[in-house]
């Protein structure tokens, strides 16, 4: 999960033209960290993770495994599901389960 996580922060960097240089300054972080960070050479501490999304206006959120395949329906659907009416919000299963 981790990787499909960095790869899509280094791609959001390289499509804002942000460089690492720049993406670190930002963040606080070295441009060495930066770079093994995307290259894989070292495994990450979250707030790494969280302080690069943030600098590319992104943000990091924990989600239950279980949750995981159903959140990511609802997203791709556009925060709906199909044949759901205009105006109704999440689906009472997601709902649900993000109160407990």
């Amino acid at each position: 999960m981790t990787h499909s996580l960095i790869t899509t922060l280094a791609e959001v960097r390289k499509a804002r033209r942000i460089t690492q240089a720049d993406l670190a300054a930002q963040a606080g972080l070295s441009r060495m960290a930066v770079q093994r960070t995307e290259t894989g050479d070292v495994d990450p501490r979250f707030s790494t993770l969280a302080e690069m999304a943030r600098v590319l206006g992104m943000e990091l959120i924990a989600v239950p495994a279980e949750l995981g395949p159903a959140l990511q329906a609802f997203i791709q659907s556009g925060g709906k599901f199909l044949g759901q009416p205009s105006g109704a919000d999440a689906p009472p299963s997601v709902v649900e389960s993000l109160g407990r």
